[in-house]
C-alpha cells in the first residue's frame, strides 16, 4: 500500500498502485501482416457496440451530481471517513489530513474501444537516427486489456482531469488527454446509469459521499465521445491501423452475406428438386 499523500490547492499530488498494464495484441506502423493479425484479433470490431437498453446516461444523474456538491465540514469529513473505513474489507482506507483534506483510493475500470499510442522502443539503428533528425517520432498502438482496472491513491483535491492524465502517464500513453473522459457508473433497481464527469469534479469526494459499494458508484475511463469523430486528432499509424481494421471487417461482412445467400439458394434448389409438378 502506498503511503499517505497530502497535497496543496495548486499542485494536487497522488500516488498509484497498479496491476497488469499490457495487452496481448498490438501493432506499430512498420510491422508485418502476421503481427497485424495479432493486433486485429485483440478487437472484435472497430465500431462500438450498441448500448444495452438498460443503460441510460440522462436519468437520475442530478442525484449523483448532488453527491459531489455537498458542503462538508471537517467534522462531516471525519465522520464520513470513519463510516467509510468501517465498511471496507481491505486495507484501502481513507485518511484525513491536518489541513482538512483527505486521501484514499479509487478504482478505475478501462472501457476503451480504440487503441492507445505509446512511444516505440528505442533501437538506435540508422533508421531511428534518421527519423530523429527529421523530427519524426515512432509510435506503437495497442489495446489495453479488456475490462482492466487500476487503483489510484489520490487526494480530495485531485480532479477528474488529473486522474485521466495520471493514468495516461503511467502507461506512457502519448495520446491527447482530451480524447478520454472519466465516467461514473451506478446500478439502481436493475438499471445502469452512466454520467460523464466534468474536468473539475473530484472523484474521491464522490467516492466518500457514495460509500465503498461499487454498485452504488464506480469509475470508468472511456473515449470522450463528443459526436463526430475528429480524425485529425489521430496519428498516421493510428489512422493506418483503423483503415486495415475497416478493410478486415468489410471483407468479413461480405463473406457472411455471400454465405447467407448461398445457403438460402441451396435450400431453395433442394426444395425445387423435391417438389412434384402441379
Amino acid at each position: 500500500m502506498t503511503n499517505e499523500v497530502s497535497s496543496s490547492d495548486k499542485s494536487p499530488s497522488f500516488e498509484m498502485t497498479w496491476g497488469s498494464s499490457t495487452s496481448s495484441g498490438y501493432c506499430s506502423d512498420e510491422e508485418s501482416d502476421s503481427e497485424f493479425e495479432q493486433y486485429f484479433t485483440a478487437r472484435t470490431s472497430f465500431f462500438p457496440k450498441t448500448r444495452k437498453a438498460n443503460v441510460n446516461a440522462n436519468v437520475k444523474k442530478d442525484e449523483q451530481i448532488e453527491l459531489g456538491k455537498q458542503e462538508l465540514t471537517t467534522t462531516d469529513i471525519q465522520q464520513k471517513v470513519k463510516e467509510y473505513n468501517a465498511q471496507i474489507n481491505s486495507n484501502l482506507f481513507m485518511n484525513v489530513n491536518k489541513d482538512g483534506s483527505y486521501t484514499g483510493f479509487i478504482k478505475v475500470q478501462f472501457k476503451l474501444a480504440r487503441p492507445v499510442s505509446v512511444p516505440s522502443p528505442k533501437k538506435g539503428g540508422p533508421d531511428d537516427r534518421g527519423r530523429k533528425a527529421s523530427g519524426v517520432k515512432r509510435r506503437t498502438s495497442f489495446y489495453l486489456p479488456k475490462d482492466a482496472s487500476k487503483h489510484l491513491h489520490i487526494s480530495s483535491r485531485t480532479s477528474a482531469r488529473e486522474v485521466i492524465e495520471a493514468l495516461l502517464k503511467k502507461f506512457t500513453v502519448v495520446d491527447n488527454p482530451g480524447k478520454f473522459a472519466l465516467f461514473e457508473r451506478s446500478e439502481r433497481h436493475d438499471q445502469v446509469y452512466i454520467r460523464k464527469l466534468s474536468d473539475g469534479e473530484r472523484p474521491l469526494r464522490l467516492r466518500l459521499c457514495s460509500g465503498p459499494n461499487e454498485k452504488v458508484l464506480s469509475f470508468v475511463l472511456k473515449e470522450n465521445e463528443t459526436g463526430e469523430v475528429n480524425w485529425h486528432a489521430f496519428s498516421m499509424p493510428e489512422l493506418k491501423n483503423f483503415l486495415r481494421i475497416l478493410q478486415r471487417e468489410e471483407e468479413e461482412h461480405v463473406k457472411q452475406i455471400v454465405q447467407r445467400y448461398a445457403l438460402a439458394r441451396t435450400k431453395m434448389q433442394e426444395a425445387l428438386a423435391g417438389s412434384t409438378p402441379g
